[in-house]
Formats: C-alpha cells, structure tokens, sequence
C-alpha cells in the first residue's frame, strides 16, 4: 500500500503580510495581489536579487488560494481572519469568501466579453443615468443588494496610481449625481458606486483576474443597479401588483384588519415563508427579489398601524407570490395567499390565461 504524501508544513511567517492582505481577504482579492506583486517583484523585472522574494509570494498564494490548505493555516494561525470571512459570506450573500459554497470556483470559464469602451466616456454616460433615474427605481435601489465595497478597498493598493486618484473621487462623483433625497440611502449610493467602480476597474481586473473569478466580481459589482434600474417597479407582473394594491387601499381599514384576523395562530401557512417556484431563486434573480421586498414594503404600508407579526407575514407572502406570479401554480398561489387571496390575486378568467402561458 503506497504511503500517503506527507502534508506540508505550514510556513513561518504570516502568509497575508506576503500578500499585503487582510486575514479576511477574499479568494478574489488573493488572486490580484499575488498577480500584482508577481508583476512588481518577478526577477526578469526587479532583478535576481528579487527570486526569493517572488517565491514567497508564490508560496503564499498557494496556500491561501487552495481551500483546504487555507482553512489549515487559519486555524493554526488566523482563526479570527475564517470567522470574518465566514460573517461576510453570510451577510454579502456570498462574495466575500468566495461562492455561496464558500470555495473558490472549481471550474474557470472565460471572462464575459467587454466592450471596447473608453472608461471615461462610460463612467460619463452612467453618471447621466443616475442624474435621470425615476422613482420607481430609486425604490427598487433602496432595496438593492450591497456592492463589495471591503474587496474595492483591499485591492485598491494594487491599482496604478492613475487609477487610485480616480477611485478616491469616484464615490463623490456618483453621490454628487444622485438625486438629493436618495444621497444618504447606502443601498441606492452602493449600487450606483459599485456599477461604476466595474467600469473603471474592468481593465485591471480583467488583466488580474480570469474565469469564474472575473466573472462573479462583475456580477457583484453590477448586480444591485441591474437588479432595480430600467426594470417595473414590480417586476414582470406590475400590472397585477397595482391592481392589487389599489383593491387593497379601497377596503375599509376595519375590513383590512377583519382579513388580516383570519391568519391561523400557528403561522401564515405551511413550509416556507416565503419560497420560490422551481427554476427561481433570490440568489439568481435578484431582479424578482427587489420586486418582491418592494411589494411587500408597498402592501404593508397600507395596513393600519400597529400590524400584528402574523397579519405582515401573511400579507408578505400574498404580494410576494403575486410578484411571483408566472412561476407558480394556480394552487401554490391560493395557499401563499391565503386570506388575501380574494384582494391579491387576479380575477379568475386572468389566473386562468396566465395558468395556460405557463
């Protein structure tokens, strides 16, 4: 029986300070300083002399881009750096570790294609749009999921310094855009900033970063103003929503509170609270799940204060299932709907028609 290959040992020296990173960087921002430093201290540029030095940054990428080895040197050494690694993967949805697995893509593919644009102009024309975005989509924005501003910011020092003194007044540029009342909402500014920052850092990225790791950056970046601009309010079923929305804000506020009171004491139905038809995942479309928490935020502020937790859940889930509408069965409709069925949903003939699109 052939030995087992004996495991490394683990080096000396903090592997993060070879790299110049935080203990909570991400596999992303290991793959840009490794390749960035490569560039700076590679003996065929920095000399002879440098050799040993680019070795321990290779060293160092080894360890901390491999999944298994990382998680060996960071419970030896850093096991406060896996933690908040661990706090951002839970809280960005999965970015700040890696994908939602927590890993770094197994398989590469190639970068998507990028338009041969002049940064410039192009941060120019997204500046115009944040100038004219509607409050339809300054709604959407405020419920926009948050750029990884923590990766900008590691990465930053490996920018050219051309693009540091960009990146400083980026920020300002968009807020300075933005319409005033919407200035101070983090989401709305994250997503506008975050859009811009992947148009002036595409280059750089695209020279530092290949695959799937170039791949999920962009989405990141861009995801939270795809997912809320040049979209319906609602989504692809706006129209049933403010159909539903106006019936709901005729109904006495004593029948609303009637409706809300027929919600069963053991919760607002069975199985999840609020789930998705097959195919569908807030994950994945991000889109749908902005149309989805703005509904809701919309619905619920027609309730008369103070709302009982079971009369929100359930009033949640109707309008999150009308959103839905194309995904779900006529009878996984009614029962998220549940007493607001009769308000939420669309008059039969319409249910009907959509039940035979599908």
């Amino acid at each position: 029986m052939a030995a087992m290959p004996p495991r490394p040992m683990l080096p000396p020296d903090d592997l993060y300070a070879r790299l110049e990173l935080p203990v909570d960087a991400s596999f992303e921002a290991v793959e840009i300083a490794w390749r960035a430093l490569l560039k700076r201290h590679h003996p065929d540029v920095a000399g002879p002399a440098a050799e040993a030095l680019a070795k321990r940054i290779n060293v160092a990428h080894d360890w901390l881009s491999d999944p298994t080895l990382r998680a060996r040197y960071d419970q030896d050494r850093h096991p406060r750096g896996a933690a908040l690694r661990s706090e951002r993967s839970a809280s960005a949805r999965g970015f700040a570790s890696g994908p939602r697995s927590g890993t770094p893509p197994r398989a590469p593919r190639p970068p998507a294609p990028r338009r041969p644009v002049d940064p410039a102009q192009a941060i120019a024309h997204h500046l115009d749009r944040v100038r004219r975005l509607g409050q339809d989509e300054l709604d959407r924005l405020s419920l926009a999921e948050t750029a990884p501003i923590a990766f900008i910011a590691t990465i930053s020092r490996f920018l050219p310094a051309d693009r540091q003194d960009a990146l400083k007044t980026l920020e300002q540029r968009v807020a300075d855009a933005l319409p005033r009342r919407a200035r101070w909402d983090p989401a709305t500014r994250d997503a506008a900033v975050g859009y811009a920052q992947e148009i002036l850092l595409g280059p750089f990225l695209d020279e530092h970063l290949s695959g799937a790791f170039r791949e999920r950056v962009q989405e990141r970046l861009t995801r939270g103003w795809e997912a809320a601009v040049d979209q319906p309010r609602y989504g692809p079923n706006t129209s049933a929503v403010v159909a539903a929305l106006a019936r709901l804000e005729a109904l006495p506020p004593a029948e609303r509170a009637r409706i809300g009171g027929q919600v069963p004491r053991g919760g607002a139905g069975g199985g999840s609270d609020f789930p998705w038809p097959r195919g569908l995942s807030p994950q994945d479309d991000d889109a749908l799940r902005v149309s989805s928490a703005l509904a809701q935020r919309d619905a619920l502020g027609l309730l008369p204060e103070p709302i009982p937790a079971l009369t929100r859940r359930s009033l949640a889930r109707a309008m999150h299932g009308l959103v839905l509408l194309h995904g779900f069965k006529p009878t996984e409709l009614e029962r998220l709907a549940g007493p607001w069925a009769s308000i939420v949903l669309p008059p039969a003939p319409v249910a009907t028609a959509a039940a035979r699109r599908r």
